[in-house]
Parts: structure tokens; C-alpha cells; sequence
């Protein structure tokens, strides 16, 4: 299924809560690591300005990765981000946490994530997507794909189809 169709547009209009994995989806799988062996990642500013968007608007946004990074805990901060879970051995694990804290079922739930580390948790949400440079048997369980790369405005593409689900006019929250 892809945007535009009614049974994604219906299920994206129900979302309270986009849980996103971090490399992969909101940068595009590299790591860069300088000469003191600090890794630093790059973040697209349309992905940001997308959850400050989505927050405005009642969307709430988490974030679950495997890999501890002080640059995604220092982006997480500056995007307002309350529910970050970094180093995580059990994604699934997390996802539980969130949704219970939160106090919504699967059912309002979407997930984006890019790899089989992620199945999961797609296989739980309402909403499963995947970018489009995802790994093949993450994919299969995708609702939705995007048209962007991880890293290159996906999730401001999934946060837009979502806002636009629920009739949300982006001006009004900007």
C-alpha cells in the first residue's frame, strides 16, 4: 500500500504516536567517526522542522535504536523528544514501555524503521513503514514506503501524509 490509498489514510488518521528507529531512518545508515573516535551522524532539517511540526499539532514522537550516540541524544533534546530509548537490545521491549506510559493500544501506533531488527514492532503497529532504501524482509511488512531515503526527508514525508490524514492544516501548527 502506498500514500494516497484510503485504508493508509485511514489508519494514519487514528496515529497518536509515530515511533521512528534512528539510523536508517532519521539518517541515512552512516557513521561518521573523527580522529578521537567520536561519532557524530548527519540529520535532515526538513525531518526536524517535521517532528517540532508533529508535536505542535498532538502528534506524539519516540524514538527507539539500538546504538547509544550522544548526537541523537543531543538532536532528541533539541526536538523536545520525551520518549527517547537509546542502546536498546530489545526494541520490542521499549515499545511496550512507550505504549503502556502513553496509555494507547497498537491500533494507534505507527512505527518507522528500515531493517529486520525493526519486524517486530512493524508487526505490531497499526501503521508499519519502511523508507525506501530499507532491507527487503523489512519491507514485506510495510503498510507504507516512502519515496525518501532514510535520512533525506522520509520522516518528514511520513509526518505530512499523517498530518494531512487527520486534516491538520500544517500552517496552523507552524
Amino acid at each position: 500500500m502506498q500514500k494516497g490509498t484510503n485504508q493508509v489514510n485511514k489508519i494514519a488518521a487514528k496515529v497518536k504516536l509515530l515511533v521512528l528507529d534512528v539510523d536508517g531512518v532519521l539518517t541515512d545508515n552512516s557513521l561518521y567517526i573523527n580522529d578521537n573516535g567520536e561519532e557524530t551522524k548527519r540529520f535532515n532539517v526538513s525531518d526536524g522542522l517535521g517532528i517540532a511540526l508533529a508535536s505542535r499539532a498532538g502528534l506524539e514522537i519516540a524514538l527507539i535504536s539500538g546504538r547509544r550516540s550522544k548526537a541523537t541524544k543531543f538532536r532528541a533534546c533539541e526536538l523536545k523528544i520525551k520518549y527517547v530509548y537509546l542502546g536498546v537490545a530489545d526494541k520490542i521491549k521499549a515499545y511496550h514501555q512507550i505504549k503502556k506510559s502513553l496509555k494507547l493500544t497498537d491500533k494507534q501506533i505507527a512505527y518507522m524503521g528500515d531493517d529486520i531488527l525493526d519486524v517486530p514492532i512493524l508487526e505490531k503497529v497499526a501503521l508499519p513503514i519502511c523508507v525506501k532504501d530499507a532491507n527487503p524482509i523489512a519491507k514485506r511488512y510495510a503498510k507504507f514506503i516512502t519515496k525518501a531515503k532514510g535520512g533525506e526527508g522520509a520522516v518528514r514525508e511520513v509526518i505530512d501524509m499523517i498530518l494531512e490524514s487527520k486534516k491538520v492544516n500544517p500552517k496552523m501548527v507552524s
